[in-house]
């Protein structure tokens, strides 16, 4: 059960560390509406620049602290839910700009992950 829980949590997050460090600036089959970047992603949604940093922040500070939770188990909880959340918000504002689902497979997909590692965390 470790190896699945250590698995989990390099998915989830490198996955985001993946896209908001290094690939936030490339075209994705999954980016909202008809963006090619993360600030247009967030501009289709109608949301200002502001909420683009602060959910990027958000969404680093709690991938780092999932990776971190290997040393300090009691971070993992917290930082999954609150990764889970903001892929709730994500879905969304795919459903809001009328995406085909499709676009909502990585965030559907984090989610669940999300949800798992608090389940196997918890316990």
């Amino acid at each position: 059960m470790d190896y699945l829980i250590i698995a989990l949590k390099l998915v989830v997050s490198l996955g985001i560390l993946n896209v908001w460090l290094l690939r936030r600036e490339q075209p994705s089959v999954y980016r909202g509406s008809d963006a090619r970047s993360l600030r247009q992603e967030f501009a289709a949604y109608g949301l200002p620049v502001a909420v683009y940093y602060g959910v990027g922040y958000l969404k680093v500070s709690f991938a780092l602290a999932i990776l971190a939770s290997h040393w300090f188990p009691a971070l993992l909880v917290p930082a999954a839910g609150g990764l889970a959340a903001l892929m709730l918000g994500a879905i969304v504002m795919h459903i809001k700009v009328k995406d085909p689902l499709s676009k909502s497979v990585p965030a559907v997909s984090v989610l669940a992950l999300c949800v798992i590692l608090m389940v196997l965390g918890a316990n």
